[in-house]
């Protein structure tokens, strides 16, 4: 997959077949337009194209708010989107000046000028253009000018799915881990570095590596245990992880520390991708390392229990 960023360098596309939006999460239902897009593109010889914009809009538009967080990171996304056949991926800087394109002028610039599409696939409420004033029913009333084909997911076919990124979130944020996996078609991942922690976790026999995340717009699930696999320099652990404060040994930021089951070894500084399988239980204060040690292992068993 190739990988532009902005217009200035699109090369040339044989017979390109064009879906666009930020598709954060790439869900279950982006993957039916990505299918659908591959489908066509193998049908006529051509190659596919998606267009998505960085960063996230709604950070452009609606600066004071801080409380969007996305489902993937752009390297998760992308990663993504090369594994359900994205030929090409045009990266295009979302600026206000960007946001003040009319819906023609996107149409005319990006999919005519830069791209040369030959036929356009799009959900029934995708919209874009200022004020997101363009849409389906627009394209539909002047495709005969624009010298492309057009396709619409129906409203019938997304609905069916039944997802949006925005319900991912909210479950993930209510710890309903197995809602969020079967909404997305694979475990929500969480991709970042092992730094060096407090180490206390290896005094009582349950030594864990700190993940930082390096994208601090990255939703992070609520706090809690959860079961996971993890990915650490090309060999898959199981294990436990921990989001929370740490109450017990008056931890007073988030953490992210996770415990890879029959693991030794430096872990320090190793990127490490951990797929989320299961939520476990809720951070509780416990009345001291005793207690926290008894239920640790309780956690253990059941994530071996579910992992298996």
């Amino acid at each position: 997959m190739k990988i532009y960023e902005g217009t200035e360098h699109f090369g040339q596309v044989i017979n390109p077949v064009v879906t666009s939006g930020t598709f954060d999460g790439v869900h279950l239902g982006h993957q039916k337009i990505l299918k659908r897009i591959r489908t066509i593109a193998d049908e006529i010889s051509g190659e596919t194209v998606l267009i998505t914009f960085w960063p996230h809009p709604r950070l452009v538009l609606y600066p004071d708010e801080h409380n969007l967080r996305l489902l993937t990171t752009f390297e998760e996304k992308a990663k993504l989107l090369r594994e359900f056949g994205i030929d090409h991926l045009l990266t295009i800087p979302f600026t206000k000046e960007f946001a003040s394109l009319s819906s023609a002028e996107f149409i005319q610039q990006i999919l005519i000028d830069t791209i040369k599409t030959r036929k356009l696939v799009i959900g029934y409420d995708h919209r874009f253009g200022k004020n997101r004033e363009g849409g389906f029913e627009y394209l539909k009333d002047n495709v005969h000018r624009f010298g492309f084909e057009l396709e619409e997911i129906s409203r019938e076919d997304v609905d069916n799915v039944g997802v949006s990124s925005t319900k991912i979130r909210k479950a993930l944020e209510e710890g309903k881990v197995e809602v969020a996996n079967e909404y997305l078609g694979r475990e929500y991942e969480l991709n970042g570095i092992i730094i060096k922690g407090q180490q206390l976790g290896r005094s009582i026999g349950f030594p864990t590596a700190n993940v930082h995340i390096p994208h601090d717009y990255k939703l992070i699930p609520c706090d809690g245990a959860y079961a996971v696999t993890a990915s650490v320099e090309g060999e898959i652990h199981q294990g436990m992880l921990n989001i929370g404060n740490r109450p017990t040994v008056n931890g007073s930021s988030q953490t992210i520390e996770v415990h890879l089951f029959d693991f030794e070894g430096d872990l320090y500084d190793k990127r490490i991708a951990v797929q989320l399988k299961a939520y476990l239980r809720p951070e509780v204060r416990f009345s001291g390392l005793d207690e926290l040690k008894s239920q640790l292992q309780k956690d253990r068993n059941l994530a071996i229990q579910l992992l298996s």
